[in-house]
């Protein structure tokens, strides 16, 4: 279906309601064909953005181009290129295929390719042979599946979705996340996809940009941008401690050996001898053992004796906070975990990780 699917720029994008800036996007780029999640607290302009990208609210100030062509908003034909699944799923009354083939009839379809087109959208939802069933006896999780189906019937070059998945419950949530990433990516469609949770943006997304009071703070593949935090308060939205700084001193076979002024790190990157780099682990990737246990089992390239200074209970887990000299990042570990290892402030553990899982960015690097 995303053979058509268009590269989506925002150029100079501004909104201003009463007087005030809300949104101030110099530039965006969705790319053909990939999956863009918008990640960000409440209020950060996550759907004023989408919005403006998907030609459903006009600018302030800016252009939205398509593959090079300017569209604006009140043009009907550029909005039919694209198609949205938002919080809610909307459902008319009637049955499944009425719903499915809402747009499709909106279009002028014939019946016959309309029909066809449905049954399409519903197999590839895992709802195959539910047209005759009622809209208004859905669950939750059947309703969105098949407003992702009424989306997805239409082909759109652009697919909007806009919190789709952040009214269901945890464990319907993670299946339908899976799902939804299976879907995007076969489809090859240039689809936004706002959330304010990072699990869900990383499962979905090829680019993720993280936004913050209407600008955008932070922008890259889903796994540097999450990995490797931009400054203080990305790392602290995403849940680490703040990117620590280095220099590489030794390189061999992909893995280079970075200074942190005290401490040496095992990275697994491509940078010269003598590069300054900013460098971050993720919690979940540091296991703790106890000072003087047995380490060798783990195959992990960094062993390096830390102080704990903070723990923070976050739900399950607890966010360990070590320190070694020049270094400071995260640990993600069960209480039982915490509890088993004697771990309080001021307790000493032997961090371990492997080199492959050090994100390492060249200071000055984009």
């Amino acid at each position: 279906m995303g053979h058509g699917a268009p590269m989506v720029r925002g150029s100079d994008v501004t909104v201003r309601y009463r007087g005030r800036t809300v949104l101030d996007i110099p530039n965006i780029t969705l790319p053909a064909r990939r999956t863009y999640a918008l990640l960000g607290p409440s209020g950060a302009g996550k759907s004023t953005l989408l919005r403006v990208l998907g030609l459903l609210e006009r600018p302030s100030a800016g252009c939205v181009f398509f593959d090079g062509v300017e569209m604006r908003a009140g043009d009907l034909a550029a909005r039919r290129r694209t198609s949205a699944v938002f919080q809610k799923p909307y459902l008319l009354r009637g049955t499944v295929a009425d719903n499915v083939g809402y747009g499709l009839k909106l279009r002028g379809i014939h019946r016959k390719r309309r029909h066809e087109d449905v049954s399409w959208a519903l197999e590839r939802v895992g709802l195959a042979g539910w047209e005759d069933h009622s809209a208004l006896t859905l669950s939750g999780g059947e309703a969105q599946r098949i407003a992702l189906a009424r989306a997805l019937a239409v082909h759109p070059e652009l697919l909007l979705l806009d919190e789709p998945l952040s009214y269901m419950d945890p464990l319907l949530r993670w299946r339908l996340t899976l799902e939804f990433a299976d879907i995007l990516k076969s489809e090859q469609v240039t689809a936004l996809y706002v959330t304010h949770d990072q699990d869900e943006a990383a499962v979905v997304a090829d680019v993720v940009g993280i936004m913050r009071d209407g600008r955008l703070v932070a922008e890259g593949d889903s796994e540097e941008t999450l990995g490797l935090p931009a400054d203080e308060w990305v790392a602290s939205f995403v849940g680490m401690e703040p990117a620590m700084r280095g220099r590489v001193v030794a390189s061999a076979g992909g893995v280079v050996q970075v200074d942190c002024g005290g401490t040496a790190i095992e990275a697994a990157a491509d940078v010269a001898v003598g590069a300054d780099v900013s460098l971050a682990v993720r919690p979940e990737d540091v296991a703790l053992r106890r000072s003087g246990g047995d380490e060798g089992a783990h195959g992990a390239e960094n062993r390096i004796v830390v102080t704990v200074a903070e723990l923070h209970p976050k739900g399950a887990l607890v966010n360990v906070v070590c320190e070694a000299p020049g270094v400071r990042f995260g640990a993600s570990l069960s209480r039982a975990a915490v509890r088993d290892l004697g771990l309080a402030e001021g307790s000493s553990a032997v961090a371990l990780f492997r080199a492959g899982a050090v994100r390492v960015r060249e200071v000055g690097a984009g």
